[in-house]
């Protein structure tokens, strides 16, 4: 798989990702959807859905060529947790 080449800043590519979220994705999310990943392209507005985040990243690269992909969780809000906290067994 190719590397996508980020063409935004991070604050750009987040506030940008959030936004589309909070308007494109919630509106219509039900209450099977709670614990599923939110794939979506920041510049189509494009997305998918799934309780496994690399399907739904996958689902959308074969929809929308070169995505630029913000992924989220649908209940938490966010995916991962920057800032190194905790890494290799570290406090």
């Amino acid at each position: 798989m190719a590397s996508t080449k980020r063409r935004y800043s991070k604050e750009e590519f987040a506030r940008r990702g959030d936004a589309l979220v909070e308007s494109t994705v919630r509106p219509n999310l039900t209450a099977g959807d709670e614990d599923k990943f939110v794939a979506i392209d920041i510049e189509t507005g494009e997305y998918e859905l799934d309780r496994n985040e690399m399907k739904a990243a996958d689902r959308l690269r074969k929809r929308v060529p070169d995505p630029q992909i913000w992924l989220v969780h649908v209940t938490l809000g966010y995916l991962h947790r920057f800032g190194g906290q905790g890494l290799r067994g570290l406090p």
